[in-house]
């Protein structure tokens, strides 16, 4: 059943909650905004690891580890996959000169034309 007040009518079905002022229903947004102030960068090391970041060695020592995990979830792909990647990055790029090429031709043409 539709609000015939929303198009303007006036016959209101009375079980319908009123519209506001102005005819047109805005809907409540929830509050989003926040409570409080971002952290300054001060606050948010000293919240971290005690306070004190590890050493140069720790660091790259850490990222090492980081890297060689992350590189044990990488999927390569088949022979199959592969041969079919190429191929249709062959294809592209084929069809890509052949209308740059006709392009130039065309324009060549047109600029023998114009300009004698």
């Amino acid at each position: 059943m539709s609000d015939s007040r929303a198009l303007g009518g006036h016959d209101a079905d009375p079980e319908l909650p009123s519209l506001p002022e102005g005819g047109e229903a805005k809907a409540a947004r929830a509050d989003r905004t926040k409570s409080s102030s971002t952290r300054s960068r001060g606050q948010a090391q000293d919240e971290g690891a005690g306070g004190r970041r590890p050493g140069v060695f720790a660091r790259i020592r850490i990222f090492i580890s980081q890297v060689v995990s992350e590189m044990k979830k990488v999927r390569y792909p088949s022979r199959n996959e592969t041969w079919t990647y190429f191929t249709v990055v062959i294809v592209f790029v084929a069809v890509i000169m052949a209308y740059t090429g006709l392009l130039d031709l065309l324009f060549g043409k047109l600029n023998a034309v114009i300009f004698g």
